[in-house]
């Protein structure tokens, strides 16, 4: 790391305040050294190191990472070695609650400061920020943005002044994005009263033209970007087509009896109605949507993240206040509206690296119930006209990744602009992989098309060209008097689909959703064009015709679950599931002793300990404080809260097995 390891930091005379006011003389003093003794970590994950290094010498950022792919780090690191608060911009209430319980476990001094705080918590909070006692202070936008909390972090003496505003979810200023916030497009304000602070923006899905709009609404166009790979190589992503759902979707939960899951459903009449059907079939499951009581929403959110919930059953109003780790599947029973809400919404499952899957039931009816959906938010002026134009652009995209057959990794990370060489063997198209055919001159005949249209028109158009139209309007542009006006005469409307779909997704083609989703063609596709290279592509074939919408029905009787025959879903590296009978019995009996101590503390039971540090443990089978130290995810702090009972619990066990 570009740090180092040793030595003093300039920025951070005196020391680092992690388990509270009291400062010890021997605190951390390096980025590493706060990885390792706070968060029990070794090493930094991708760019979490330059980051880090970024915000310390004075520097704003922005900073686009998957979800799970360790985005809090960035501003946590920092802010246990800057002189002074690090005020985190977050949207939801559970989110921040979540947050900084986790924080507190790990020894860290860190509050809240929102609407859900009574009066005497408000001014405890208030006093420990003016007695220079936080590390961390996370507000809503609203509260933020008041002109008397402006006033107030404004006066603050040194040691308790902002030293780093982090603006989580910051995909909520773009209007483009997925879920525009009016109240975060003023945060544009923090650059014109903290003109000397850092400022890191953060968000785990934004495409190119929702980055852009970042960048410019927060005024980071001179800040340094620094983009992760898209990729979450733990999730197998897989797509079928929606014939029965309810009865899909209980053979699915059948199988994953006892693990935590979230499904979402794109109505709150269809989550109401899956979440009474599943729970009357057995399944640990409850509804959550805006439209219930804030009061209902708290307790099942609550009841999920310490696991006593298996299943919550939502609209994607359950999203960004999710913080748990063990999230073992996401299954989206309606297609979602935009690939960028989709990507984040699967991301939930599997953040603590360990394997996860995303299942998709794919239906045409839903396209049309989505599609009516972003018009009427357009006719009662929620929506500006630009704004559902480029929304259903996205229900297109999204329904073309669902209903095609390109390997799915590589379709979504060719949407946020990350090419991938090769399939990606996890996903439901690689397990069962369509056939392949030379489509070099099909591709060569498209591209060209493009190119000879000034690489301003949609596929539709395109397409109309190829196939040798005589409409009104390519008349009028005098196209048909192009070289490539039906050389292409001999597919289908839906096999072109196919074709400029694939090119989309392989990177020979780019898809400007922001600007009527015109196509341009990429410089890769230069060697395309000379003959150099081949391209074999999928065969293409014509999209499967639309069905009629599913009707809400669920049988009152359930087959019994038939056994997959499917591949298992690959891990991430360094992060394999536990195989051996021990360890898996070992991994049972820790996973209760967690529960029963986070309820003791009343807090979710991933905040004691990740499943992934569990399964550290079951490998490594520590028997004293400093091999427990070693599992990764195991700090100082938790060391020494949890080290005693969990080396008791491990020696128990062994105890246990030897005498059998």
């Amino acid at each position: 790391m570009a740090t180092g390891e040793t030595g003093e930091l300039p920025f951070a005379r005196g020391p680092v305040r992690a388990p509270g006011p009291a400062c010890a003389p021997d605190a951390p003093r390096t980025p590493h050294d706060v990885l390792r003794d706070v968060f029990g970590y070794d090493t930094f994950r991708p760019l979490q190191a330059e980051i880090i290094d970024e915000l310390l010498a004075g520097r704003s950022a922005f900073v686009l990472m998957p979800t799970g792919g360790g985005k809090s780090l960035c501003f946590q690191v920092p802010a246990l070695l800057l002189r002074g608060t690090t005020v985190v911009v977050s949207p939801l209430i559970a989110l921040m609650k979540d947050q900084v319980d986790a924080l507190r476990e790990c020894g860290v001094s860190a509050e809240v400061y929102n609407s859900s705080l009574d009066g005497p918590s408000a001014r405890r909070v208030l006093a420990r920020l003016h007695a220079r006692e936080l590390s961390l202070l996370y507000v809503a936008p609203e509260r933020l943005l008041m002109p008397d909390f402006l006033a107030r972090l404004a006066g603050l003496p040194a040691g308790a002044a902002p030293t780093l505003f982090a603006i989580d979810e910051a995909h909520c200023v773009s209007q483009w994005g997925h879920d525009f916030r009016p109240e975060y497009a003023q945060l544009a304000v923090l650059a014109e009263r903290f003109p000397k602070v850092p400022r890191l923006a953060l968000t785990a899905t934004a495409d190119a033209a929702t980055r852009a709009d970042i960048l410019r609404v927060l005024g980071l166009q001179q800040a340094r970007s620094f983009v992760a790979s898209f990729d979450r190589p733990n999730i197998f992503y897989r797509v079928v087509p929606k014939k029965d759902p309810e009865r899909q979707l209980l053979d699915f939960l059948r199988e994953r009896r006892g693990q935590s899951g979230i499904v979402y459903a794109l109505s709150r009449k269809r989550v109401e109605q899956v979440a009474t059907r599943l729970a009357r079939a057995g399944v640990r499951a409850a509804a959550y949507h805006a439209g219930l009581p804030a009061e209902e929403r708290s307790r099942v959110q609550e009841a999920f993240a310490r696991d006593e919930l298996h299943v919550v059953v939502a609209t994607v109003a359950f999203g960004m206040g999710i913080d748990k780790s063990n999230v073992r599947f996401v299954v989206h029973h309606d297609l979602p509206r935009h690939i960028e809400g989709y990507y984040q919404e699967t991301g939930r499952a599997g953040r603590d690296g360990l394997p996860a899957e995303a299942l998709l039931l794919f239906g045409w009816g839903d396209v049309a119930v989505a599609r009516a959906l972003i018009e009427g938010d357009g006719a009662d002026g929620a929506r500006g006209s630009d704004q559902v134009r480029v929304e259903l652009h996205k229900l297109q995209a999204m329904a073309s990744f669902a209903g095609g057959d390109s390997c799915r990794r590589r379709a979504l990370l060719a949407w946020f602009g990350e090419e991938r060489d090769g399939d990606c063997g996890r996903c439901d198209v690689c397990e069962h992989p369509p056939e392949r055919v030379d489509c070099t001159v099909l591709a060569q005949k498209a591209l060209s098309c493009i190119i000879r249209l000034g690489q301003g028109y949609g596929a539709a158009y395109v397409i109309d060209v190829l196939r040798g139209s005589r409409g009104e309007r390519v008349l009028q542009n005098g196209h048909d008097r192009l070289s490539t006006h039906g050389i292409g005469a001999d597919l289908g409307r839906e096999e072109w689909q196919s074709v400029i779909q694939q090119l989309v997704h392989r990177g020979y083609v780019v898809q400007d959703v922001a600007n009527w989703s015109v196509l341009r063609v990429a410089g890769k596709a230069r060697a395309l064009l000379a003959g150099e290279e081949r391209l074999e592509l999928s065969r293409p074939r014509p999209v499967a015709a639309p069905r009629p919408a599913d009707d809400d029905r669920m049988p009152d009787e359930v087959a019994p679950a038939r056994r997959s025959r499917r591949a298992r879903p690959a891990a991430a590296a360094g992060a394999e599931p536990l195989s051996d009978e021990s360890d898996l019995q070992l991994f049972a009996a820790l996973r209760a002793l967690r529960k029963r101590l986070a309820d003791e503390r009343g807090v979710p039971a991933y905040v004691v300990f990740t499943d992934a540090t569990l399964a550290g443990m079951c490998r490594a089978r520590p028997r004293t404080e400093a091999e427990l130290l070693a599992v990764s995810g195991v700090g100082q702090h938790k060391l020494e809260s949890y080290g005693e009972v969990f080396l008791k619990e491990i020696a128990a066990f062994g105890r246990g097995a030897a005498a059998e």
